[in-house]
């Protein structure tokens, strides 16, 4: 799951200053990144040089708009992932990452598969309807079987790295990043005492079971489209992304 040292070229390397490349605007990180003797490299998140030792991700929305194929570890600042670092850390985290003292974490992304198409998520997808206190019939199934037919507002599966977000919120767990599972729960469910699920992190397939209300399908916050009855959305592992863990954050092993 993790790789020591894994930060790329350490600042105190003779005439090698690590290359981090920053998405989003901060000025205590540009600061941190200059006591490191580091390079700052501002970067779009779909413009990412191949040479970077590091990409350093400010906020939620900058680690979401993140390739998967980004080509070097993420640290991330401001978020509300796991692996995230505070503000009043930074500069003890930016220090660790261009020194080398780093460890890299592999976060699972999951494809999603729907009639309209093909989307990846790095913290959860969901289908809900697209009218405010309306209800519909959803199904989820798990390793070739029915696990469970509901009546909700929606239901979201969310990654070990997104279980802190919107399940969290719905009233899922939290799960660990090593723990290769997925929580799926219902979004405002019909029910006094619903169920919530923890599943392999295989392929979960969602369904509209009713033509009562429109449904539409959100990967990480994206709206994806409508979501047709019987029509399967299929989640499933699809690839990693590295973030780089510092002061112990995201070193546990499962």
């Amino acid at each position: 799951m993790s790789d020591e040292g894994a930060s790329g070229r350490a600042a105190d390397e003779p005439g090698d200053r690590p290359r981090l490349g920053v998405v989003g605007a901060d000025e205590a990180v540009a600061e941190a990144i200059g006591d490191a003797g580091a390079e700052r490299v501002p970067v779009a998140a779909g413009d990412l040089p191949a040479d970077l030792d590091a990409v350093v991700a400010v906020g939620e929305g900058a680690v979401l708009s993140l390739p998967p194929d980004c080509p070097a570890p993420v640290l991330a600042v401001g978020g509300d992932s796991p692996l995230s670092v505070p503000p009043a850390r930074v500069a003890g985290a930016v220090a660790a990452v261009a020194a080398g003292q780093s460890r890299t974490v592999e976060v699972p992304v999951v494809a999603v598969t729907h009639a309209g198409g093909r989307t990846r998520a790095l913290m959860d997808a969901m289908l809900v309807t697209a009218s405010p206190a309306r209800i519909s019939e959803y199904s989820i199934e798990s390793g070739g079987r029915t696990v469970a037919r509901f009546r909700a507002d929606g239901v979201v599966v969310a990654t070990p790295f997104g279980s802190r977000g919107y399940a969290r919120a719905a009233g899922g767990p939290s799960l660990a990043l090593g723990s290769g599972v997925a929580a799926v729960v219902p979004v405002a469910p019909f029910a006094i005492d619903p169920d919530r699920w923890v599943l392999p992190l295989g392929t979960v397939t969602l369904r509209v079971e009713r033509d009562e209300a429109a449904v539409e399908l959100l990967a990480d916050d994206r709206r994806e489209g409508p979501v047709a009855p019987n029509d399967p959305v299929r989640i499933e592992p699809a690839g990693s992304l590295r973030f780089l863990a510092t002061d112990g954050r995201g070193l546990e092993r499962h």
